[in-house]
């Protein structure tokens, strides 16, 4: 059966919904940029993203059961590209990007995020090309009652800023 909707159109069609940038890490120190991310619900805190099947990062969270959410800045583009990079490096991915183990996965959390969720797999769904990974949340770290900088958001195939 033929698909009858052009992929193409699609992606720009999806692409107007604005989404917010976040680094998704295992304790093994895998890390992967993430627009495909969302609060799922408060009661049980619950979130979700979702993983590219075919990407190295989806094996190593699954298999790891826990992980951590970084929500990005506006000014971590940089860093933002860097962890989107396919075929980087496996080794060292996150030398030169502040960070620090996060209390409760052990799972690097970045220094500068706007706020960190640290999460436990309760369930991994079949998304297409994708994994729909289902997590409970079980530490957060900030934000401040102000935070000083926007959020980095990812809207028509770019990264944009807020404001």
């Amino acid at each position: 059966m033929t698909d009858p909707v052009d992929h193409a159109l699609f992606r720009r069609a999806a692409g107007q919904f604005a989404s917010g940038i976040v680094v998704v890490t295992t304790r093994g120190g895998h890390a992967m940029t993430v627009s495909a991310f969302t609060s799922v619900s408060l009661d049980p805190p619950l979130v979700l993203f979702c993983a590219e099947k075919i990407a190295r990062f989806h094996d190593a969270v699954l298999a790891e059961g826990s992980w951590a959410v970084s929500i990005l800045a506006d000014d971590d583009e940089k860093t933002a590209r860097w962890l989107a990079t396919r075929g980087r490096p496996l080794d060292g991915q996150l030398d030169g990007v502040a960070h620090h183990p996060g209390p409760v996965t052990g799972a690097p959390v970045l220094d500068d995020a706007l706020a960190v969720l640290e999460c436990r797999t309760t369930a991994v769904h079949d998304g297409g090309d994708h994994s729909i990974v289902v997590g409970r949340v079980e530490g957060v770290a900030g934000p401040s009652d102000r935070a000083p900088r926007g959020p980095l958001v990812h809207y028509s195939g770019a990264y944009r800023r807020i404001g």
